[in-house]
């Protein structure tokens, strides 16, 4: 039986007349005071957004905000610390009369002038930054005042450029908490002001996110394409299609078929639905690579003692990360880094020598290694070829490699890649023998002692990783976004139950199976934010950084 989560239906027979569509329309006042008692309670600002980047039209939003949030915000938008400039943003309805109280043109040269009452937007002034009480002078900079809508936030936006000095930040955010309507800006604030403003949907925020927190070439091209809002095109064609097909139903209902709807209609919904669905599998059947590139390809490295494991994991990390001896046993729990491997995020994981063992707490990291090496999405199995390696007396040809019954099982899967160490204490033929031995699996030859051959492996230990995940170089541009977040995942997955559920509604209950793909197009509409999704809102924008 197929079960699956849904909201509670509303079960009967409705008819576009006796529908109710609630639209929101802007008011000539774009903020509404709600009086309770004689106090002002909260603010409904309700607006014509503007249409996020290549998108379609604008998307009305109704924003129910407390007194407290509507006002306006400030916050150091650059890392905090001596630098060569530093920007404080200011946000919100009373930005141009912070521009007035505290920017003056450095043509006024006598202290406690008036300030300039009217900047050009847009445009970036050279002037004197000063108190708004004593009309000190703080700093020389610039300043830059973006009209709302046309910002970031769609709010009127007044950028502060001051010299990164501790004493002046100080300063300039001290004469800002001078003024009563303005306050600092909460984690990520900035950024739900541009979503709520419609200049930004769920999965731009998340990719401004990733491209913030990019870290390889691959995350940063990941989150690009969510922040130039291809994700959300995606996602919203899906969304269309899904609502097409519940037009076609809805007809059905209103009118059945017969003299004004063809014949076949139904039938042409159902094979447009299985179609849909047969394409959000798709999507789903990826093994998690999108989320994986995101925060990175768990790789495991693994092999029997004095292997040379940790001087693999020193090589990589371009430093002595790990303890490297020539005592059997020296590592012995999980050493973690983060690296970039031929642009890809790698956590790299070396582990304990793979032996049988009476020490307990050898025993332990044993354990862990194995355990480390089934969760990993890739595995690198680390062999010192004079170990493995047995030929008879004179005889190259009859070379074999000879694998410990505590390694040969974990190369059994085809995630696994294996690495030859000390090849320069081998005869050249038996290396080419040891390798025709491992045809079939993706092997390299290496000294890491003496460098040889170090090079060589990393550019196609990277290139491998590449085609494996399918990101080589030049097969980005126009290729289709990936699923990047649990989130979205969960989505798309409700959505697919839904629609499933509306295969599996029989014709007879046709007002049942247009709910289905009602509640379908509300999950991915889930993804971008077109329907309600307060409850991840708050989680997501207290990632951002203060002042973005």
């Amino acid at each position: 039986m197929f079960h699956h989560f849904r909201p509670t239906p509303r079960r009967g027979v409705f008819s576009r007349s006796a529908r109710l569509l609630l639209r929101v329309r802007s008011p000539p006042n774009p903020l509404i005071g709600i009086r309770q008692n004689g106090f002002s309670v909260c603010s409904i600002r309700t607006q014509q957004l503007p249409q996020p980047s290549g998108s379609g039209p604008a998307t009305p939003r109704t924003v129910l905000l407390s007194e407290a949030q509507r006002r306006t915000i400030y916050a150091l938008s650059t890392p905090p610390g001596k630098a060569g400039v530093a920007v404080i943003r200011i946000s919100g309805p009373d930005a141009l009369d912070v521009w007035r109280n505290m920017v003056m043109s450095t043509s006024a040269t006598s202290k406690g002038k008036a300030p300039e009452r009217g900047p050009e937007p847009w445009k970036m002034h050279r002037c004197r930054i000063v108190h708004p009480e004593s009309g000190e002078v703080l700093d020389d900079g610039l300043a830059v005042y973006f009209k709302g809508p046309k910002s970031f936030t769609t709010e009127d936006v007044l950028e502060l450029h001051i010299h990164s000095g501790r004493a002046i930040i100080s300063s300039v955010m001290g004469a800002l908490a001078r003024f009563p309507y303005c306050r600092p800006a909460e984690r990520g604030e900035f950024t739900r002001r541009a979503f709520e403003g419609g200049r930004l949907d769920l999965t731009q925020v998340e990719g401004l996110r990733d491209l913030v927190d990019a870290e390889t070439e691959t995350q940063r091209r990941l989150a690009i394409q969510a922040a130039r809002g291809q994700t959300r095109a995606r996602f919203e064609k899906l969304r269309e299609d899904i609502i097409k097909c519940l037009a076609l139903i809805e007809a059905i209902i209103d009118f059945g078929e017969g003299e004004e709807i063809e014949e076949g209609i139904y039938d042409q919904a159902r094979e447009r639905v299985l179609n849909l669905r047969a394409e959000i599998e798709r999507h789903l059947s990826d093994s998690r690579r999108g989320e994986i590139l995101r925060s990175g390809i768990k790789l495991a490295i693994f092999g029997p003692p004095n292997a040379g494991k940790s001087s693999l994991l020193n090589f990589l990390a371009q430093r002595e990360a790990a303890i490297v001896t020539s005592i059997p046993g020296t590592t012995r729990d999980i050493l973690e880094l983060s690296l970039d491997i031929g642009g890809l995020p790698v956590i790299v994981a070396d582990t304990a020598g793979l032996r049988k063992t009476d020490d307990l707490v050898e025993k332990i990291g044993v354990e862990r290694a194995k355990q480390t090496v089934e969760t990993a999405d890739v595995a690198l199995c680390v062999l010192s070829l004079p170990e493995v390696l047995k030929s008879a007396p004179n005889s190259a040809q009859s070379a074999t490699i000879h694998l410990p019954s505590s390694i040969e099982p974990l190369l059994s899967t085809d995630n696994t890649f294996v690495l030859l160490n000390k090849v320069d204490l081998v005869p050249p033929s038996q290396v080419d023998a040891a390798l025709q031995h491992l045809e079939g699996r993706k092997a390299w030859t290496v000294s890491l002692g003496t460098g040889e051959g170090t090079h060589t492996f990393l550019q196609n230990f990277g290139k491998a990783l590449q085609e494996r995940y399918d990101v080589l170089q030049d097969n980005w541009e126009g290729s289709e976004p990936l699923i990047t977040h649990a989130r979205q995942r969960v989505h798309l997955e409700n959505a697919s139950r839904f629609l499933q559920a509306f295969l599996d509604t029989p014709p007879d209950e046709i007002v049942f199976a247009a709910e289905e793909l009602r509640y379908a197009a509300q999950a991915v509409g889930k993804i971008s934010g077109l329907i309600d999704v307060e409850d991840v809102l708050d989680a997501l924008f207290r990632d951002f950084c203060i002042g973005k």
